[in-house]
């Protein structure tokens, strides 16, 4: 999953030779999946994970390979956008992971925050070492070898995630909280506002390092000043897991991780323009670190203020509002690297991502209609 957006953006770049174009479609593809996103979710909860996930993933593999065709023959524009919104269906494998863990340890609240953090690690790891692949992959191998092998990894591991029945929670029962979506909940809609804020921060920083490095004239190098961020953020997120939070702050903790992630994030901006790409990765590197905390404890609200029966389908929400801020960041960012007068200068745009995440959880207090620390 880390290796699809990046193989998209090299694949379409390198051989129609629009950065713009690549990030429209790629933005497509993400906005398709942030609206078919939840009514996954919601056949995961009433079906159960293996059920439900598996077709959903070989629905996604089909358009991956869509797109790579229509690439490689030279299909018309419009093509590529109908492809990868055929992506849509790809279910929030992050948030089944996280749903495992809730169920595995519904009675221990600090075990839980440390599998939270370490599932973020683990988020971020995928996205160190898919960019360096898939841009090894494209640059080294063929433009569309990142989307295939990309596509092969994704439905393998949907499997292999299916097959452990022994750790799947069970379906949970009807309650009347089911005919209630969790975007009627009171706290979720501010929330996700703050996420697609911060999914902006995602999707912009990728497209405009990605343009960074192939006007710097070392295309080959973006995957890993990529894979330099997510490793700031995997460790910070390793350490936070190591913390014990006391209950009932997770709000202020929240907003005090948020207020980190727009403090550093125009550090690359400020690298990018006064340096070059070795003082970049550094900033890159040091703008991560804020990144998973802000992630684990948003989550951790997601959860708290979600239903046991509707959990999925609250998680993939939040993954929905990040997919969707990924979107409009990856199109503000490729219209910025091509219309501003240094690739560097997009920069601005994920540093503004930032501080609007912050200025949106300030917009109002958090309000949670109910409390569920446990998991289902």
């Amino acid at each position: 999953m880390g290796m699809l957006g990046v193989s998209a953006v090299l694949m379409i770049a390198t051989t129609r030779g629009s950065y713009a174009l690549a990030g429209a479609v790629t933005a497509t593809g993400l906005a398709a999946t942030a609206l078919a996103g939840p009514w996954t979710a919601r056949l995961i909860d009433r079906h159960g994970q293996a059920r439900a996930a598996v077709p959903a993933t070989a629905l996604a593999v089909l358009g991956s390979l869509s797109l790579l065709l229509c690439v490689h023959r030279g299909a018309p524009d419009w093509t590529l956008f109908a492809s990868y919104a055929a992506t849509a269906t790809t279910p929030n494998l992050g948030g089944m992971s996280r749903a495992r863990w809730a169920h595995l340890l519904r009675d221990d609240p600090a075990a839980r925050h440390t599998a939270d953090a370490f599932e973020q690690a683990a988020d971020e790891l995928r996205f160190l070492l898919g960019p360096v692949l898939a841009t090894l992959l494209c640059t080294g191998l063929a433009p569309e070898a990142g989307t295939a092998v990309a596509a092969a990894l994704l439905l393998t591991g949907t499997l292999l995630l299916a097959a452990q029945r022994g750790t799947e929670p069970p379906v949970a029962p009807r309650s009347a909280a089911r005919t209630r979506s969790p975007l009627r909940l009171p706290g979720i809609p501010p929330l996700l506002l703050t996420f697609v804020c911060t999914g902006a921060v995602f999707g912009s920083t990728e497209v405009v390092t990605l343009a960074y490095a192939d006007a710097d004239g070392i295309r080959a190098a973006g995957g890993a000043l990529l894979a330099l961020q997510a490793a700031g953020s995997a460790a910070a997120g390793l350490l936070y897991g190591l913390l014990r939070p006391a209950p009932g702050h997770d709000t202020r903790r929240f907003r005090r991780c948020l207020t980190a992630m727009a403090a550093l994030m125009p550090l690359p901006l400020l690298a990018a323009a006064a340096g070059g790409p070795a003082a970049l990765a550094v900033a890159l590197a040091v703008a991560g670190t804020a990144t998973a905390p802000a992630m684990v404890t948003g989550m951790g609200l997601v959860r708290s203020r979600t239903p046991a029966d509707r959990l999925n389908e609250g998680m993939t929400l939040a993954v929905t509002a990040l997919l969707a801020g990924i979107a409009a960041g990856s199109a503000a960012g490729g219209r910025a690297v091509e219309h501003l007068s240094g690739p560097g200068l997009g920069y601005a745009v994920p540093a503004a991502a930032a501080a609007l995440a912050l200025c949106t959880s300030l917009r109002r207090p958090a309000r949670t209609g109910r409390t569920q620390s446990s998991g289902p």
